[in-house]
């Protein structure tokens, strides 16, 4: 059951969540839309700091957002943003992506995160999940005794329809 709820529920939310996998332009849309936060149609160093600051990152190095800007032929806008998304889709490995997306989250690279801080992001931010949802999400993924949530088992799961072996 896991298994199933996870390749359609969970990847379909944590890809749209994300904006990873999804190329429909609405969410990509929407996606623009939170990261140009001064609302100009350009996302700039100070939308990068801002949009990882809402996401709870606030020591960015300025290196790293430089580094981000110069991924781009010239100023970001939508169609620069969209083709931006593209290239690195393609060829993209899906398990990869969705746990670099998760490791966003996870800075110190553990593998998990707490199960209050998975909550508040997928219930605050993007397509927001439901209470139900988070409860369906916790019974098909539950979080060990510490409240952690085995993210890189989870995204393993969604990818491959299995649980890994322990290691």
């Amino acid at each position: 059951m896991s298994s199933e709820w996870a390749q359609n529920t969970w990847f379909q939310s944590v890809c749209i969540f994300f904006s990873i996998e999804s190329v429909i332009p609405v969410s990509l849309s929407q996606a623009f839309t939170i990261m140009d936060q001064n609302r100009d149609g350009f996302i700039d160093k100070n939308d990068l700091r801002d949009t990882f600051a809402a996401l709870g990152r606030l020591n960015v190095k300025q290196e790293e957002i430089d580094d981000m800007l110069k991924e781009a032929p010239g100023p970001i806008n939508f169609t620069v943003f969209l083709t931006m998304f593209g290239e690195k889709l393609k060829g993209a490995d899906p398990e990869e992506t969705i746990l670099n997306a998760f490791k966003v989250f996870d800075p110190e690279g553990k593998g998990v995160l707490r199960k209050d801080y998975v909550t508040q992001m997928l219930t605050t931010q993007a397509d927001r999940f439901s209470a139900e949802e988070m409860e369906q999400m916790f019974a098909a993924f539950p979080p060990d005794v510490a409240g952690n949530l085995d993210y890189k088992n989870l995204v393993h799961i969604i990818t491959h329809g299995e649980e890994k072996d322990q290691e």
